[in-house]
């Protein structure tokens, strides 16, 4: 047989009726009711879809995190199962429904405990079957816990965290705290607030944030193992984790434990950087651990995930517990979030054909900074044009490509915060970065050794580094969104922090009659720089988010 007799000769069974069979979709909606009896989505519940009579392997669905599941389906018979039990609150729950999927229709099938068969958690664990598939539901999990997992913005990175405490406790790694005093704790898109640092070890490497009680009142605190004593979870036991990415849906990661120490826990767990201060789980549900960035004298190897063992953050939850009543509450104000709606990609990359020449950041004069707004526009025009225009000698090309290196390396060299900027999203951010001057004596003896022949580069230091910045639509005071600062690196222990300011769209425009921003050096904390803000260059922000605005932004 030829290759192509082989390409068009169809599989066995195959038949034209069965390719163009009509479809139905299935609509699968799984909710629980606790204790307090609100029916509540389960979220990353798989369901496995077999048709009647059997003629395949059956099709595997996962619940999103609104419990909900959409499949298109030949018109048929079919049954709908549980491929794990799911465990809640001591209760193993599994579903096995008949329906038939109509062609052409939504067929709606809504699971619930009243079609369920019920039994309980330890009942479910002791047959053989039931063993691996009630034991650490990962679908479990993420329903009890994903509210009281939450994100954590400090300045220089994204991390997680968890609630301990229905007075509003966090716990997290202090790797991500730092010597901040305060950070940013994001509940939800919605929701985001400010936390208290109470209290902090390095040595032990865990925090204890404090948020407003009622702001964590839709949360649940976790469950800490081992309040009998320093017990650690056995090897290889099953452990898990609630990752909390900063583009996508919280999920459940599972691994199992390699090796115990005498303050870390190490496992073949994945953790995304960005979810690092998660809880990580056991079987039962848990708390047995803080995931923590890699340590390397943890001796874990390669790909070892590791996690504080929660005994030792005992003390220091102790230690904040006790904090509490002696220091002022944290605020109730919530702060604001970032846009609910994407810049489409249709109308960024329009709006970054039309732009042409200059494509670096709008810039405004300061004493002791480089300072820069940057649209979305101007990211994606760096990061997509460098074509020569049609009619353009060599030399203008290459001194394009000289302008457009230049801008590239402003708009793109981001640092810690890259991941967060190429995300395209809708905001203006605003970029300060320290001036970097030559030293009077440095500038003599370069200008001496010139004499005697020696050509030796400019040795430059930091004029001051960066402490924060405000800025002013009118004489209203803009919050912004995040407050970063972008982190380069010199070796090992040396580094350069520039502002970086994150601010709604909308923030500042033509209605503000004048915008002001306003800057502040480590050196001179208290004695702002105020510069006004070209009236140009606010009209040219506010176009560059027209397109945006227009697409229902």
């Amino acid at each position: 047989m030829t290759l192509l007799a082989a390409v068009l000769v169809p599989p066995p069974g195959y038949s034209r009726a069965a390719a163009q069979a009509p479809t139905g979709t299935l609509h699968v909606k799984v909710t629980i009711s606790g204790a307090d009896q609100n029916a509540r989505p389960v979220p990353r519940h798989a369901l496995l879809i077999s048709a009647n009579p059997t003629s395949a392997a059956p099709r595997r669905a996962v619940t999103a995190l609104d419990g909900t599941a959409q499949i298109t389906l030949e018109a048929g018979n079919y049954t709908v199962e549980s491929d794990q039990a799911f465990v809640f609150e001591g209760q193993a729950y599994e579903w096995s429904q008949t329906l038939d999927v109509a062609a052409g229709r939504t067929t709606s099938l809504e699971l619930t405990a009243a079609n369920a068969h019920i039994e309980t958690a330890a009942a479910a664990a002791a047959s053989v079957a039931g063993a691996a598939n009630v034991e650490g539901s990962p679908s479990g999990l993420l329903f009890e816990w994903q509210n009281s997992v939450v994100s954590i913005w400090s300045a220089t990175m994204l991390g997680a965290g968890f609630l301990i405490d229905a007075r509003g406790l966090i716990v997290t790694n202090q790797r991500l705290v730092g010597t901040a005093a305060s950070l940013e704790i994001q509940l939800s898109p919605a929701q985001k607030v400010t936390a208290r640092v109470l209290a902090a070890d390095a040595d032990r490497n865990v925090a204890v944030l404090w948020i407003d009680p009622k702001a964590a009142a839709a949360a649940r605190p976790v469950k800490l193992g081992y309040s009998d004593g320093p017990v650690a979870p056995p090897e290889p036991q099953r452990v898990f984790a609630i990752n909390a990415p900063m583009l996508d849906d919280k999920h459940v990661t599972s691994g199992a434990v390699s090796r115990v120490t005498a303050h870390t826990i190490l496992s073949d767990i994945r953790v995304d950087d960005e979810s690092l201060g998660a809880p990580l789980f056991d079987a039962a549900g848990a708390v047995v651990g803080i995931t923590a960035p890699e340590d390397q004298t943890s001796g874990g190897g390669a790909g070892a995930t590791r996690a504080v063992r929660i005994d030792d953050a005992r003390t220091v939850i102790a230690a904040a517990q006790e904090k509490m009543g002696h220091v002022e509450a944290p605020s109730a104000t919530l702060l604001p979030v970032e846009p609910a709606r994407e810049f489409p990609d249709t109308a960024l990359k329009e709006a970054a054909e039309r732009r042409k020449g200059n494509l670096a950041p709008y810039r405004v004069p300061a004493a002791d900074f480089d300072v820069g707004l940057i649209t979305p526009v101007l990211v994606y025009s760096a990061r997509h044009q460098g074509e020569r225009a049609p009619g353009r000698d060599r030399g203008d090309a290459v001194r394009d490509q000289y302008a457009i290196q230049a801008a590239r390396r402003a708009l793109e060299d981001f640092a810690n915060w890259w991941d967060y900027v190429r995300s395209d999203r809708p905001l203006l951010m605003i970029r300060a970065a320290p001036k970097q001057v030559e030293g009077f004596w440095k500038s003599v003896l370069r200008g001496a050794a010139q004499t005697q022949g020696l050509s030796l580069p400019a040795i430059k230091h930091v004029k001051a580094g960066f402490a924060r910045m405000r800025l002013f639509c009118g004489d209203a005071e803009v919050t912004p969104i995040h407050p970063f600062k972008i982190e380069q690196r010199f070796g090992e222990t040396e580094a350069v922090y520039e502002g970086f300011y994150v601010f709604d769209p909308g923030a500042i425009g033509p209605h503000c009659g004048s915008v002001r921003l306003t800057l502040f050096s480590d050196k001179a904390p208290d004695r702002g720089d105020t510069r006004v803000v070209d009236a140009k260059i606010v009209e040219q922000v506010w176009q560059d988010f027209a397109p945006y605005r227009a697409s229902g932004g």
